[in-house]
């Protein structure tokens, strides 16, 4: 399968050995280190009317122009898939001239048909999963986007951002993603890139609004979503919050010592905060899948097993038992507390459906 999601997010990158250095944001002390420390707000500015071309806008200390909407897209991989959501989500799949985005399974019912319907244009990827530079090139895009900034390091095989508007090709990051993959990152870049949350998911719907002159459209959709995590924070508010692992059994291959990925810090503790919890980890960061073991995962608080799944073939409820079996002293286990979920904890479009059916799970007596 061709690996998805920053969905796979930043840390599948890492432990997948897929980028050369600097999967996290350097200089780990411009932001909050967990949930608990910042609310996030969901709050969206009015809609905007009609875009005015030419359009600028400033991405990642990069001027970008566009004339028109832009008509041939192509989404790199980046190991996400938040980009081809947000494009499907407006309703722009007929703008994508090559999709390089998948992900197994996902948290929306019929989601992952939708983008696996979007074109893919004949191309490859190279061995750190994403187009290579000469393919990229001779795309004829007029329009290429990233997850990350790393979509476009030389070192790795790829075009440089210079390179392609040098072609009449303007290239786009995801904005909460500026400091991945990029040495000089602004300080306030690495402190977006440490507290994302699902706002930033919203953002990048409205960004694509502007840039695709559907404004209204990306407003009434990120509304929505919006609304139904708004929803569930407010039925939720004044519960005791639960203690929640986040784990991916079928990602164990990030770490050495095969024991599932455990996701910690970022938009995983913020879609567990508005589900009414806080991540068992909550200062485990982006480096606690490599870094953890059986012992601390023996001595963790869980109230409530989270199961991610990344592939059609695995089965949340299997993975949880084995877990339960493995560490009987979790308070989830002893009350068999799990909860499957998928893409919704990744950034992208799907934040809403994670939320929802976590905190049901946490708190049922609220729903």
């Amino acid at each position: 399968m061709r690996y998805g999601r920053r969905t796979l997010a930043v840390t599948v990158a890492c432990g997948l050995a897929l980028v050369a250095a600097g999967c996290a944001a350097p200089g780990g002390d411009d932001g909050p280190a967990d949930a608990a420390e910042a609310e996030f707000d969901l709050r969206l500015p009015p809609a905007g009317g009609p875009t005015r071309y030419p359009l600028s806008i400033d991405n990642c200390g990069m001027r970008l122009t566009f004339n028109a909407p832009p008509r041939r897209v192509l989404i790199l991989n980046g190991t996400s898939v938040a980009e081809a959501e947000s494009m499907v989500a407006l309703g722009l799949g007929d703008r994508v001239l090559a999709n390089a985005q998948h992900y197994g399974v996902s948290d929306q019912p019929g989601l992952t048909e939708r983008i696996d319907a979007l074109p893919t244009g004949g191309l490859s990827q190279n061995r750190h999963f994403d187009v290579p530079a000469e393919q990229v090139l001779a795309s004829g895009a007029d329009l290429v986007i990233s997850t990350w900034s790393g979509g476009f390091d030389p070192a790795l095989g790829f075009a440089t951002r210079e390179q392609l508007a040098a072609a009449g090709m303007p290239s786009l990051v995801n904005p909460v993603n500026c400091a991945m993959g990029k040495p000089d990152a602004t300080p306030e870049e690495r402190r977006t890139h440490l507290a994302a949350s699902p706002r930033d998911s919203l953002n990048f719907l409205l960004l694509l609004g502007q840039i695709f002159d559907v404004s209204g459209r990306a407003h009434a959709v990120a509304t929505d979503l919006a609304n139904r995590i708004d929803r569930v924070r407010a039925a939720v508010a004044g519960r005791p919050a639960k203690k929640m692992l986040v784990v991916f059994p079928g990602m164990s291959m990030m770490n050495d010592n095969g024991l599932p990925a455990v996701l910690a810090g970022g938009i995983y503790d913020r879609v567990l905060q508005a589900a009414g919890g806080v991540n068992s980890f909550p200062r485990g960061g982006p480096d606690l899948t490599r870094t953890i073991n059986a012992e601390q995962l023996a001595v963790a608080e869980v109230d409530l097993l989270v199961v991610g799944a990344f592939t059609p073939g695995e089965v949340p409820e299997r993975e949880a038992r084995r877990l339960f079996d493995a560490y009987p002293g979790w308070a989830a286990a002893r009350n068999n507390a799990w909860v499957g979920v998928s893409d919704g904890v990744y950034l992208g479009t799907t934040n809403a459906w994670a939320v929802e059916k976590i905190a049901k799970a946490a708190h049922p007596e609220s729903f």
